[in-house]
Order: C-alpha cells, then structure tokens, then sequence
C-alpha cells in the first residue's frame, strides 16, 4: 500500500542531528515535489520550482534525488520501506498473510489517507505515465525486500544451542526436524511477495477509481475491508474449477451418429455408381 504522509517514517529513531537534518530535508523535497506535481502534473514542473518550494538550493535537491519523477516517487518508496519494517516487527507466531495484514493497517494509519489532495496525489502516483520507470523499480525493490523478510520469517536461522551456534555444524541442525524446517525454498518467497503485493495494488486501484469525479471520498473503512478480502483470496487459493464438461452422449444420440453415417456412407456409393454409369 501507498503511504503519503512523508512527515511519519516507520525508520529506527535517528539520533545524530546531521542526520536529522538530513531526513528532514528530503522528507521537505518529496514532499515539495508531490505537491507540485498534483498541482501542476508531472511534465509542468521543474527542479528549480520543486527546489524553491522546499527551500533550498537546486545543487541540494541533486544531493537527494536524480531527478523530478524520482523526488516524486519518493513517498512511494517511503511507504514501501515502512511496510517492510512494519511487516518484520510482527510477531513471528503470526502467518505470513496474517503478519502483512497487520503490517499493512498499520502503515494505512500513519497519515490522513482519505483527505482529498492525499487522493490526488495518489492517483498521480498510481496513474502519470511519466512516472511508470520509477514506479516499476519501488515495486521491483519492494517485492525483493519483502520476499527476504518471508524467508527469513518461513525459515529462520536456528538458535543457538549449549552456547554453541548451530552455523558451526553443532547442535540443532543436526536434526531431520530443524533440516526439513530450515530447508531452502526458493519460490515461495517470492512468488508470495509478488502476488501480496498486487493483491494490495489492486485493492489500492480499485479504492481509488471510487474517489474519481465525486465529491465523496471513499472510506478507510472500505479500504480496510477490501485489504481484508485480498488476502483472504490468496489466504483461501486462487485455484476455481472450470466449467462443466460438457454431458456424455445418451445411447439414442449415439445410434442416431450412427444412422447419420450409414446415410452418408450410402450417398457416396451411389455418387461412385452416378459415375462409374457415365
């Protein structure tokens, strides 16, 4: 899901004042950068609009991003890096699904979601087509991020036993139990994250389109139950049977075919009689 409140980060608490500074200016430009471009669109606005709107110097925006689409990508990938931390931090009793749910109502709290401009500026996010190449590439770091946090979660490192770390070959590992837990699944994490997280685009699209031309904004209530039904898909299997197969042929269907094609066979021997005749 999208977050874009940039003055909440889910990121552990920075405590050097350079550093401060430093989030706090660029959380300042993305914020800029968004603003304007709801405003304006995408192509309208320049660096040097984006660097007076945060107050700075154009040299410094360089110092942050590479460009405008990326300054305003920004609070997407802001909202992608909170979901994994969120998504981490859950209790590691919880499922998969279940702990990306909770991740998930969690980043959807952080800010005013359904105030109109946020609504914009989503939709700008989702939709400019200028913005697609960096789009792709959050999605694309987000899926990775969050495929290594589903593995870690699924096969965790074993524990320490007797004081001795099982990386050293003693203890734990030595089980078939812990072998089989521990053992290398290389496409479930993955295709868990890719398919997650478009569930939840999905579900963010599809939340949008109901703010399109209307003064009413949709409910965070709906989001939250549209999220809940996403996952309950995935959680349930996407798998649906086909349709029917078509019915077996009754015994007078089949000795009418029958009768069809001794007629058939019965007009052919008579066309070669025609033409043996002539």
């Amino acid at each position: 899901m999208v977050r874009t409140d940039p003055g909440v980060t889910a990121t552990p608490a920075v405590t050097g004042r350079r550093e401060r500074k430093k989030l706090a200016t660029r959380a300042a430009v993305r914020e800029a950068a968004l603003r304007l471009a709801a405003r304006h669109g995408v192509e309208n606005v320049t660096i040097d609009q984006i660097a007076t709107e945060a107050d700075i110097a154009v040299r410094t925006f360089f110092n942050y991003f590479s460009s405008k689409e990326e300054a305003v990508v920004a609070t997407l990938a802001a909202g992608a890096e909170a979901l994994i931390i969120e998504f981490r931090a859950r209790p590691h009793t919880e499922s998969v699904l279940r702990a990306l749910r909770e991740a998930v109502l969690i980043v959807m709290d952080y800010g005013d979601a359904t105030r109109r401009d946020q609504i914009d500026a989503l939709r700008l996010i989702t939709q400019a087509p200028s913005l697609v190449p960096q789009r792709l590439a959050v999605f694309a770091a987000q899926e990775k991020a969050l495929a290594e946090a589903i593995a870690e979660r699924v096969h965790p490192s074993p524990p320490d036993v007797d004081g001795v770390s099982t990386a050293d070959g003693a203890g734990l590992q030595q089980s078939p139990e812990w072998r089989d837990r521990a053992a290398p699944d290389p496409i479930y994490p993955a295709l868990c994250a890719a398919t997650a997280l478009t569930a939840l685009r999905v579900v963010l699209d599809r939340w949008l389109d109901r703010a399109t031309g209307t003064r009413d904004l949709p409910s965070m209530t709906l989001l939250r139950e549209e999220v809940d039904e996403a996952l309950g898909e995935l959680a349930a299997g996407l798998d649906r049977p086909g349709p029917a197969t078509a019915p077996s042929p009754t015994p007078a269907d089949v000795h009418a075919g029958e009768a069809d094609l001794r007629a058939d066979e019965a007009s052919v021997r008579a066309g070669e009689a025609d033409v043996r005749a002539d």
